[in-house]
């Protein structure tokens, strides 16, 4: 968020995805790796699936669900790391240690360690998002609701994921500007409180556009 004084400026984004090397073949494996990968390996496989899946979001809203159900034929354990969100103070530490605990208990209650067979190994990466501006900078909210119509998707992704958690501020761009800026603090409370892992970006988009008008309306 920049620009002239009081303006929010939507930015794009992009993924430079990084293979670590390092991969897991079985559910033991993959829960010391997660215990030993970058943080920024965590965040990859947890968020960075909404980056790669603009419209729908499954039942298995993150890489480690995904591959537990799909390669190993785990429902139990996928459920479980499915439910995993970031939901109020969590960070990603906080997170890594959710998917430890929640794989090692699993483990405890089974007599054999699930593992790949003939399905790919789980591959862990990292990547790195890299901003670009797209020249949108709107000064109010009739403004704002105009430019979330057209934005790329990946300027909801960078302003909601990468906000929050991978550059630490703990909040939307969005509400931060509704709050700061704006003066519109129920707006700001309202977006915040969208549980981002139950929609895909386009369900987002829509679920704040209607917030939005919503407080067009009721000013």
């Amino acid at each position: 968020m920049n620009g002239k004084m009081y303006n929010f400026r939507f930015s794009d984004c992009i993924e430079i995805k990084e293979l670590l090397g390092i991969k897991a073949d079985d559910e033991l494996k993959l829960m010391e790796f997660i215990e030993e990968v970058p943080i920024d390996s965590i965040y990859y496989h947890m968020h960075s699936y909404f980056l790669r899946h603009f419209y729908i979001v499954g039942p298995y809203p993150n890489d480690f669900a995904n591959w537990v159900v799909i390669q190993l034929r785990d429902r139990v354990l996928g459920e479980k790391l499915a439910a995993i969100t970031p939901w109020g103070s969590k960070n990603l530490e906080d997170i890594r240690e959710e998917l430890i605990d929640i794989i090692d208990n699993h483990l405890s209650t089974v007599r054999t360690v699930p593992f790949a067979i003939s399905a790919p190994p789980f591959f862990f990466m990292k990547s790195k998002i890299i901003e670009f501006d797209t020249g949108l900078e709107v000064a109010d909210l009739k403004e704002f609701i105009e430019a979330l119509k057209v934005v790329d998707a990946s300027a909801i992704y960078n302003h909601i994921f990468e906000s929050r958690l991978r550059v630490k501020k703990g909040r939307t761009d969005f509400s931060i500007w509704f709050d700061e800026v704006l003066g519109l603090k129920k707006l700001a409370d309202e977006i915040e409180n969208i549980d981002s892992y139950m929609y895909g970006l386009e369900g987002l988009r829509e679920k704040i556009l209607s917030l939005c008008l919503k407080a067009l309306d009721d000013k």
